[in-house]
């Protein structure tokens, strides 16, 4: 028998490369700084919010919009932090994770021959989003200066057309390390100002921004409000990237549309989860003092490659450093990273792998969200180059 054959949705793309260097960093004993997950637990309280959740009966499907306590708690700590008040009930959906919100968002809200704006280097699940729904993807590249990666608001607003239907941006950046500020935001609601268009915001990093600096949420300015989907990541935050539960918070009718598709996507969320977490956001302290516990290992991290030939690229948010390596190798990225990973023993990700059409700036990614013994193991090796 033959097997049928069918046309590939997204012919361009295969395996995603954090999935690949992950699997060289294992072949080859690397210690893994590529793919974007914590190497320590969670705080065992949340585990323990959990199980009571289990034993307490919530095993069954919850609500298609999301556990009520959950959606309550996120709308709560938005209103306190961005000043927007969101109707829990309404405008505040838990997802299987940020990455279904953004397909969702997408898949609800562009056409076939829409235009979505797409800042590059962009986190790799956007562009295949917008080609499943139709659309077509306009990239504007980040421009790097002194200061590191940043928007060039001018070009994103000479992209705009009659068939823009989305912009997307991600703040704190992936895999940048950079950060929107209250006058990029300002700049983009010029832009999109009297249009149709909407804006998704990536904001799963939210609680990861450093030296004093504010997170410029979507949800926190009034007109990009009224027309953002804003996404965020419980795994970022409270370190559990493998439960996969975020949620997307929007105006009621951008949320009608969203969980039309979401319904017939993943339906709901993990019922227990949704629970434990709600009754850990009771306390407000794992997320304030996110900022300092990742800017700790930053400025570990920074420290163990100041003498080093890596030139480090700012690093204002996430938990990503980026730098450049032209010191060191004239190899193109991809091929820097697999070297690193086979004869350094350390593996990144290829700055590269963020852009549809791979652009070569001689930089690749370190995540330093592990352990301080894991990085001091890391930094060794990379300091020796």
């Amino acid at each position: 028998m033959t097997t049928p054959r069918i046309a590939s949705r997204l012919p361009a793309v295969g395996t995603t490369v954090f999935t690949q260097m992950s699997q060289l960093a294992i072949e080859h004993g690397a210690v893994n700084l590529g793919q974007g997950f914590p190497d320590f637990h969670c705080d065992p309280k949340l585990v323990d919010f959990v199980t009571e959740a289990m034993h307490a009966g919530h095993n069954q499907y919850p609500p298609m919009t999301g556990a009520p306590v959950l959606r309550e708690a996120v709308a709560a700590k938005i209103a306190a932090l961005y000043g927007h008040c969101y109707d829990s009930a309404a405008e505040i959906t838990v997802t299987a994770g940020a990455s279904q919100g953004i397909m969702t968002a997408i898949l609800c809200a562009v056409h076939p021959g829409d235009e979505v704006i797409v800042i590059e280097p962009a986190y790799d699940c956007y562009a295949p989003a917008v080609t499943l729904a139709g659309g077509v993807v306009v990239p504007v590249a980040m421009r790097v200066g002194e200061g590191g990666y940043g928007v060039p608001w001018d070009e994103v607003a000479a992209a705009v057309t009659a068939r823009t239907r989305m912009v997307v941006i991600n703040t704190p950046h992936n895999p940048t390390g950079s950060i929107l500020r209250r006058a990029d935001l300002d700049a983009l609601a010029a832009i999109v100002d009297g249009t149709r268009i909407l804006v998704l915001s990536d904001e799963v990093y939210e609680h990861m921004v450093f030296d004093g600096q504010p997170h410029a949420s979507a949800s926190s300015h009034p007109l990009l409000a009224e027309r953002a989907f804003v996404v965020s990541s419980f795994g970022k935050t409270y370190h559990v990237t493998g439960w996969k539960v975020g949620y997307v918070a929007a105006p009621a009718a951008l949320t009608v549309e969203f969980r039309k598709v979401h319904q017939y996507n993943v339906f709901s969320v993990n019922a227990p989860m949704q629970h434990g977490i709600a009754a850990y956001m009771a306390d407000p302290a794992p997320w304030r003092d996110l900022p300092a516990f990742y800017q700790n290992k930053r400025d570990l991290f920074r420290a163990g490659l100041a003498g080093s030939r890596f030139e480090l690229l700012p690093a204002d948010g996430t938990y990503f450093q980026c730098v450049r390596y032209g010191a060191i190798s004239d190899l193109p990225e991809a091929e820097f990273a697999k070297w690193l990973t086979r004869e350094v023993k350390v593996a990144a990700i290829p700055v590269s792998a963020f852009y549809g059409q791979p652009k070569e700036s001689g930089v690749v990614r370190f995540c330093f969200a592990k352990r301080d013994e894991t990085l001091q193991v890391a930094l060794e090796r990379l300091a020796a180059l």
